[in-house]
């Protein structure tokens, strides 16, 4: 029952990770601390599709699930079931590396135009 927990755990956590990956410039424009982090996970992310490596956080859930039960296919609950769907979408590698290169481009251009607003004069009439 505790890998169970601890897989459904994991897939929430590594949902929530990708949801940071697209949305986290957001919060990282006004948090210095979180764009480092957001920079860093983003070209993480990009190492990884690169290299056509795992996520760790796949392998460590691929291995909690194996200890929990390994025969069971879909042995979460129905909320996990559908949002492992979204994480390990069926798609061509290549592609997955275009929307990844695509992904830390469109930020790289929310953090340069912060930085250009943040070193533009402001002269008040």
């Amino acid at each position: 029952m505790a890998y169970k927990i601890l897989v459904d755990t994991m897939v929430v956590l590594h949902f929530s990770w990708i949801l940071f990956l697209f949305f986290g410039a957001y919060w990282g424009l006004k948090n210095k601390g979180v764009k480092r982090v957001h920079i860093g996970g983003l070209l993480f992310a990009l190492i990884l599709h690169v290299f056509d490596w795992y996520c760790p956080l796949t392998h460590l859930e691929i291995w909690l699930r194996s200890r929990h039960d390994p025969g069971l296919g879909y042995s979460g609950s129905f909320i996990i079931h559908y949002v492992e769907k979204i994480i390990y979408l069926d798609l061509s590698p290549t592609l997955i590396l275009l929307l990844t290169v695509l992904l830390c481009l469109v930020n790289a251009y929310l953090y340069l135009k912060m930085f250009r607003c943040k070193d533009r004069p402001h002269f008040s009439t």
